[in-house]
């Protein structure tokens, strides 16, 4: 029995790790689980899969759930300290994060130190401090093992390939619902507009991400972190029945690709059980009725913030930390209608030009780099 603790139970990729685990109860149990504000969500889920642990975000929340919880033996916590006991509780053998944002970087490490491995869905943890976690996991020998769509495809693809064979990596993007768009279409996109993924069912801010492309920009980023290759070496291609989930191509020309239904709960599934699969319901792709698949460039000056991306992860240090910092707090802003859709972007090149770059930066300074991005918007 595998035991596993899921930091952001409550998010899309927490609730569908928990259908995983529901659909594997002889093999996979749940030692504890971390959720913002969503207390009743939460109690549900513990109510179902009885973990021993439990936190939410808000303190009063927690104690109301404490009150709630009363002599079932569970215990509640709050805040960084409850995320950070979930990710480190000594009877988990695996540890979900997929909570969002740079929240996610200490409960990581603390995991990590207790030598945990890691099935990875906070890609901002890797993008500001790939630099510190990676040796880290190497240190402790924990695996890390990506539940991005992109990044479990091209996991799989690397399956058994040496690193010297490896020529570039092929990060596929739908496109998102503005893909073919102006800059004069997008300046009139509405919140509605942009939380109407044509693909994918998640989250809010991911989904505002995906619309934008920050998303596949961060996830060029945790590439480079994750399989150890220059930016150079990463190309972004449009995909836009995102069928093909990534590629990769070797020094010989061959490319391998990992294909399927646009459907989480796959990655995630197979970071659980790693290296082994186990079935799972679900559709599956029909060649007989596929028309086509069809692949694009990206559009770098209408998808600004793609390009801003690349710049940021290129200049390293802490600029990405003021790239994801910034957008966070746009997208904030965007989703209770304070800012428009292109103000966004428009936030996030002043942070950046702003900005004085440190070169290695420690967590302390990641941190702070991260609250003065937050000052100044």
């Amino acid at each position: 029995m595998k035991k596993i603790a899921i930091l952001g139970s409550t998010g899309s990729i927490g609730t569908q790790t928990l259908e995983v685990v529901r659909e594997h109860s002889d093999e996979l149990s749940v030692t504890a689980l971390a959720a913002g504000t969503n207390k009743e969500r939460l109690l549900e889920q513990i109510r179902e899969f009885h973990p021993s642990l439990v936190s939410l975000s808000d303190e009063k929340m927690a104690l109301e759930l404490k009150r709630e919880l009363e002599g079932t033996g569970v215990e509640v916590l709050s805040g960084m300290e409850g995320l950070i006991a979930v990710a480190g509780m000594e009877e988990s053998d695996i540890v979900v994060t997929a909570v969002v944002g740079m929240m996610g970087i200490l409960p990581t490490m603390e995991a990590i130190k207790k030598g945990k491995d890691i099935a990875l869905a906070n890609k901002e943890t890797l993008v500001t401090a790939g630099h510190l976690i990676i040796p880290m996991a190497k240190e402790y020998g924990v695996s890390i093992l990506p539940v991005d769509s992109e990044h479990s495809a091209i996991f799989q693809c690397l399956h058994n390939a040496r690193k010297q064979d490896v020529d570039s990596i092929l990060l596929t993007a739908s496109g998102g619902p503005f893909r073919g768009k102006s800059l004069e279409d997008l300046s009139k996109v509405t919140l509605e507009d942009a939380l109407r993924h044509p693909n994918w069912s998640m989250g809010q801010k991911i989904t505002i991400d995906s619309s934008t492309m920050v998303n596949k920009g961060l996830e060029v980023m945790e590439a480079r972190w994750l399989f150890d290759v220059d930016y150079s070496r990463i190309q972004v291609v449009v995909q836009p029945q995102s069928i093909i989930h990534s590629m990769v191509q070797f020094v010989d020309g061959a490319i391998l690709a990992q294909l399927g239904t646009p459907d989480m709960k796959v990655p995630i599934e197979y970071a659980l059980f790693y290296p082994e699969r186990r079935s799972l319901a679900g559709e599956r792709l029909d060649f007989g009725t596929l028309k086509s698949i069809t692949f694009e460039k990206p559009d770098y000056n209408v998808f600004r913030g793609l390009a801003l991306a690349l710049e940021a992860g290129k200049a390293g240090g802490t600029m990405p930390t003021v790239f994801n910092a910034a957008n966070e707090k746009a997208v904030a802003k965007f989703l209770r209608k304070e800012i428009g859709y292109l103000d966004i972007i428009r936030l996030i090149e002043k942070c950046m030009d702003a900005h004085q770059v440190k070169a290695t930066p420690s967590l302390e300074e990641i941190l702070e780099t991260e609250q003065w991005v937050y000052s100044i918007i």
